[in-house]
């Protein structure tokens, strides 16, 4: 940490946000104060920029509006009304709760809720993964994104491990499916353009005309929840006109005769009505595809979000393998580069796994509305206590109302762990104040690229916030545990990680990243790992006849008459990452309002023009907002941004409408599979089919 002084000094770290960019970043300190931040313009993929999110980071750590001091509930849950206390008198406090909830409940009655607030190894799942297993309480599955992508890819190929990312300046014919990367992977759009100027082709698959989609060279939307029919499609048009690898599949592959098989229950004809893309398009498509070395596939998480998530990736995870994609630099499926981490770092010494006693019941994160009200009573004991951190819930979790309803239980006692008063923490008993990236030590990994980073602590905490760690260590210290391991150091955490002789992590030491800041995992270069098939699969091959086909091909409850048109709710903000930012002045500003994008075909029916203000609902909610009518969606389908706040969304947050059922496969949700009615509001405030109480239309926050 930079001490104080007139001498300035320049401190490495690195973006601790849910991104697979997971930039590097060098932090000016002068007199104890952190006065600039700026991307590291040595590393070789944040090459000095910084997205319009995390640019102005230092108005975050310095916002008046950061919790810096314990807080105590004074008024009703929701309003966020609290005084300030001290440590003790919170930490005093808390651990009362948490001993009676254990002596009444028992500890499966306290409930973790944690997510990638912070994506940093140490601050985000090292002490905190140790306290509750220790205390037995009920585990969480953090599976709201990536889960279900990943269980799909990992059938086909064992692991949902791929190409690298940034290779993809390499390839000559990609297909960014159902991803927007200039918003949600700025970083890599360069080598995607770099690529174009090569001559590539660009295709994007997306319901939504995204920036992305707007820049490619082509762009398909198919209905929503039909991506595994199209892959399907294409395959079918790929084997019928002999375009696969035989070679490769001969090889390297498992399954083909039963795949082609299925493939018989999938003519174009049907392809094409079920995804709404004409047949003529599949076929180019497909051709295209096939043809072209190297081919890449770019997968990120939004897709996923359907009852169908995981078949959908398992369906497209089979076309690299089928058109023998692997063989080339540049070919193949770019999706999470995750386990390169994990498998080099010495992960499971930090998280200590062995702690966790499998027979304890676990609980889906996407479902925590239904475990806050548990409406049928399976619980048992019920949550009494939740613990949040490095999360909020009430923005980005989906049937945001009975999430309220649950947060609002007076038998709930609720400690918020956080930087500012979310709409989650108004619902605390107590919250305590976070520190911000630029105040902690950390050890960080990333899902895009193969650098792995340390963030070493650029300034004193401001007010008295603390650590994830520190706050685990202080209630280990409150509830009077005395396991040596619930008080590790945050510098012990890191070098803990780093004790490992796996050949990925050879010359990547403690000192050397406190002397350059990042390092890039020794992996093989060039990084093709499946030119000769050696997928850790059972059989060593890709399975291609693990039963491929889409499930749920209709989105989740189809709506019928009454709710017609499908929802999605993209991350299409520029200037929010999930919910942070979100509460920052100029991220507001700079993103305006939250408009629902209509086709003309389904606003001209219903009398909505371009900036009618209009009510947006289903049986779980509604919502008012001024709608942008246009060809940005395809008709049966709109679309709202996610990661607003509903106390500071004007006319509420998506994530009111959005269900909270679970995909097929790997525990992820199914929030694209809200289906809604659009009708217009008048100018004297009456919307046509309003329920007849508007109060009930946002949650109560």
């Amino acid at each position: 940490m930079s001490e104080s002084s007139n001498v300035p000094t320049v401190v490495r770290g690195a973006c601790p946000h849910d991104c697979p960019d997971t930039c590097a970043w060098l932090v000016t300190v002068e007199d104890g104060v952190a006065v600039k931040l700026v991307g590291d313009p040595d590393h070789p993929i944040t090459r000095g920029g910084l997205c319009a999110k995390v640019n102005p980071y230092l108005e975050r750590v310095y916002s008046p509006e950061r919790v810096l001091y314990p807080l105590r509930r004074v008024g009703k849950k929701g309003e966020g009304h609290f005084a300030r206390v001290s440590w003790d008198e919170a930490l005093s406090g808390i651990a009362a709760r948490l001993r009676d909830t254990i002596a009444h409940d028992g500890p499966a009655a306290i409930l973790p809720f944690s997510y990638l607030g912070t994506m940093g190894l140490i601050q985000g799942s090292s002490l905190d993964r140790r306290f509750f297993a220790r205390l037995g309480a009920t585990r969480l599955e953090r599976s709201v994104c990536g889960g279900a992508g990943s269980a799909g890819v990992s059938a086909v190929n064992g692991t949902a491990l791929g190409m690298l990312p940034h290779d993809l300046e390499h390839s000559r014919f990609i297909i960014v499916w159902g991803g927007n990367p200039i918003v949600t992977n700025l970083h890599l759009w360069p080598q995607i353009r770099q690529a174009k100027a090569n001559g590539a082709t660009i295709v994007v698959i997306d319901p939504v005309r995204t920036r992305t989609a707007a820049a490619a060279d082509w762009h398909l939307q198919p209905l929503p929840g039909t991506d595994a029919a199209l892959a399907l499609g294409m395959m079918r048009v790929i084997v019928d006109e002999e375009l696969h690898d035989s070679d490769y599949v001969t090889r390297y592959t498992e399954g083909f005769d039963t795949l082609r098989e299925r493939l018989n229950d999938y003519p174009l004809d049907r392809v094409a009505a079920l995804t709404g893309i004409p047949a003529e398009e599949i076929i180019r498509l497909a051709r295209a595809y096939a043809s072209t070395r190297p081919a890449a596939i770019r997968l990120l998480v939004g897709m996923e979000h359907h009852a169908n998530g995981a078949a959908t990736y398992r369906a497209i995870a089979c076309l690299p393998a089928l058109t023998g994609a692997w063989r080339e630099r540049g070919g193949g499926l770019a999706y999470f580069t995750s386990e390169l981490h994990f498998t080099a770092l010495n992960a499971d010494a930090v998280t200590m796994p062995e702690l966790e006693d499998g027979s304890i019941r676990q609980v889906n994160m996407v479902q925590l509305g239904r475990i806050l009200t548990d409406p049928e009573r399976e619980l048992d004991p019920p949550i009494g206590a939740l613990i949040v951190y490095g999360s909020n819930p009430m923005a980005t979790m989906p049937n945001q109302r009975l999430i309220a309803q649950g947060l609002a239980r007076d038998d709930l006692f609720t400690v918020v762990h956080e930087q500012f008063l979310t709409d989650t923490a108004r619902f605390a008993d107590y919250v305590l104040p976070a520190t911000t990236q630029v105040e902690h030590g950390d050890l960080m990994w990333s899902w895009g690229h193969a650098y792995v980073s340390l963030n070493t602590p650029a300034i004193v905490p401001v007010g008295e916030a603390i650590a994830t760690t520190e706050l685990f260590r202080r209630l280990a210290a409150g509830l009077g545990l005395t396991d040596s391991y619930l008080f590790a150091s945050d510098d012990d955490l890191i070098r803990t990680a780093l004790e490992s002789d796996h050949p990925w992590l050879a010359g990547i030491t403690w000192e050397r990243l406190q002397a350059e800041g990042w390092a890039r995992l020794t992996i093989p270069e060039p990084w093709v790992p499946y030119a000769a098939g050696g997928f850790p699969t059972t059989s060593g091959k890709a399975e291609l006849g693990l039963n491929p086909l889409p499930a749920g091909i209709v989105p989740n409850g189809s709506g019928g008459d009454r709710y017609p048109l499908s929802l999605i709710t993209a991350k299409s903000a520029l200037h929010f990452l999930n919910s942070s930012f979100a509460n920052l002045p100029r991220h507001r500003k700079a993103e305006g309002e939250p408009r629902l994008l209509m086709h003309a075909d389904d606003a001209t029916p219903r009398g909505i023009a371009d900036g009618d203000t209009v009510r947006v609902g289903n049986e779980r909610g509604e919502l008012q907002l001024r709608a942008r009518v246009g060809a940005e969606v395809r008709p049966g389908v709109v679309s709202l941004p996610s990661g607003w706040w509903p106390s500071l969304s004007p006319g509420g947050a998506a994530n009111l409408l959005t269900p909270d059922g679970l995909s097929d496969a790997g525990g992820g949700g199914d929030f694209h599979d809200a289906r809604v009615e659009v009708t217009i509001c008048h100018a004297h405030g009456e919307c046509d089919g309003a329920r007849s109480s508007h109060s009930d239309a946002a949650a109560p926050v």
